[in-house]
């Protein structure tokens, strides 16, 4: 059965809205946004050509105390905004049903980007990460299934710091998401 979302679409707020109440991380949020760079100009012209479709709904699931949304979402934001698709920003804690729709490894892991139609239908997603940082949480994850685990939050914390890793200094990273909800978008 497909996963529908229809009763969030226009529920959540507007990603100004998320911006201004941000009550964490707020400045590296902006810092990020406006650091953004396209790729290239084939990105931002296959973005800009989704003006065209009215037919496409983008909710976010996320929070201002995670990291990950922190930096992930400046990018999403700004290339969305250069593609027309209405978004709704759901903060997850007030959106319980709709996260414990999207799990990761069987964890609410945030931010995610759903991609839906006017119905609600869903029609892709994207997160909570870059596939390349998100990997370093996948092998954990495989190799790390008892959670209460003695050593469990010492080999988190390692996890964390590869992951920052990955992500690396600067924006590069941000030329990944680009390519990865486009993938998601041109499938649409």
């Amino acid at each position: 059965m497909s996963k529908n979302v229809a009763s969030k679409i226009g529920k959540g707020i507007s990603p100004e809205q998320f911006i201004a109440g941000m009550t964490k991380n707020q400045e590296q949020f902006i810092d990020w946004k406006e650091q953004f760079e396209w790729p290239s100009e084939g990105d931002k012209e296959f973005y800009a050509s989704l003006n065209n479709r009215d037919d496409l709904r983008c909710l976010i699931v996320m929070a201002d105390w995670c990291g990950d949304a922190v930096r992930n979402i400046p990018v999403v934001f700004n290339v969305l905004e250069n593609s027309g698709i209405p978004i709704d920003v759901l903060i997850m804690e007030d959106h319980l049903d709709t996260i414990d729709q999207f799990l990761t490894y069987g964890g609410r892991s945030i931010p995610v980007v759903i991609i839906a139609d006017t119905g609600g239908v869903v029609l892709g997603q994207w997160g909570p990460r870059p596939k390349h940082v998100q990997e370093v949480m996948a092998q954990f994850k495989a190799t790390n299934p008892d959670r209460e685990a003695a050593d469990y939050g010492d080999r988190m914390a390692v996890v964390r710091a590869g992951i920052m890793e990955q992500y690396g200094e600067g924006t590069g990273y941000q030329a990944h998401i680009v390519a990865e909800l486009r993938e998601v978008l041109e499938s649409v």
